[in-house]
């Protein structure tokens, strides 16, 4: 039998102070968005996705992009920190690059539909609107990388077929991008798909580096990771407990938690740099600060498989029995 292929070692993104905060509606003080930052970098978690600086009328969770940044890179604890942003024109891009973001992701749809609803343009001219971001970015020496969102599937027009990535991506490498993120927003995807989509992609653009941004609303998460990993991607977005979710999305629930994405990797025996229990401590006090009550994740609910319960003591058990 053909052994598993399985890197030894990946990289994680923490997409929770964007994608996790976006999606609540209650109001997170911006001290409070710190401190959870701060958290957030106790696990040993080398690269957050910080913000967004789009418009506050667009998303008012994340009004206050530009304080969080300035108080991120002032930090010490934070020193180190791959931070990066995600941006949806020109006008926010060049804030991010003011505030002092070093690295800028793109925003684009892999269908029209989904596209209007978040950007308010088909596809095409979405990604047409991207040319003079990439150019900014360039021109200030700073990184920037691509996003596919709805790439397995769309809440409006369902399964998205390959041949409408292919020039999507064709676009994307005139342009000069050479990282793109893969998003299951709504968490449409299967292994299947996502194996084969991906053995595609890679040896049709075999100079660019993918990375997998998997939400769990069906349940198939980490299935899609390990499909992934087959293929040899090494570069995954998560959010601790699992918050998020896409507001131009209908349906769309949390990423896949963090804690429950470590955990998975350190028992196949890949290496993360992140310390387990530190993120499992992380995702409670998230949950209490944001006056969650549900447990959000497997590692909430379960534990990990470390955590083992005291043997039963066999006198005690013989004598209930008698």
């Amino acid at each position: 039998m053909d052994q598993l292929f399985i890197p030894k070692k990946v990289s994680i993104c923490e997409v929770a102070p964007r994608d996790g905060f976006q999606a609540e509606h209650t109001w997170i003080p911006t001290d409070k968005k710190l401190e959870i930052i701060r958290l957030l970098a106790r696990t040993g978690v080398q690269s957050i996705e910080l913000t967004s600086f789009v418009h506050p009328k667009a998303i008012p969770q994340l009004k206050d992009a530009e304080i969080v940044t300035a108080h991120a890179l002032q930090t010490e604890e934070l020193q180190g920190i791959k931070f990066r942003s995600l941006v949806p024109n020109v006008k926010g891009a060049q804030r991010s690059i003011d505030a002092g973001i070093r690295k800028l992701k793109l925003m684009l749809s892999a269908t029209d539909s989904h596209s209007i609803s978040n950007a308010n343009c088909g596809v095409e001219e979405a990604q047409n609107a991207l040319e003079p971001i990439i150019n900014l970015a360039v021109k200030h020496n700073v990184e920037v990388g691509g996003s596919i969102s709805v790439i397995f599937g769309c809440p409006y027009e369902g399964l998205v077929p390959l041949r409408k990535i292919i020039p999507i991506m064709d676009r994307y490498r005139a342009m000069g991008i050479k990282e793109i993120s893969l998003a299951d927003t709504t968490g449409m995807g299967n292994p299947y798909q996502v194996y084969n989509y991906l053995g595609v992609l890679k040896e049709q653009y075999p100079e660019v580096t993918f990375s997998m941004h998997f939400h769990n609303t069906r349940g198939m998460a980490f299935a899609n990771a390990v499909a992934a990993l087959q293929q040899g991607v090494t570069n995954f977005d998560s959010s601790i407990a699992g918050l998020g979710g896409c507001p131009y999305a209908p349906g769309a629930s949390g990423n896949i938690a963090t804690e429950d994405l470590v955990h998975s990797f350190h028992e196949m025996g890949i290496e993360t740099g992140i310390k387990l229990d530190d993120a499992i401590l992380a995702a409670k006090k998230v949950n209490e600060m944001l006056g969650k009550k549900e447990k959000s994740s497997y590692m909430l609910q379960a534990g990990p498989n470390s955590q083992l319960s005291k043997r039963p003591d066999k006198q005690q058990k013989l004598e209930s029995v008698n």
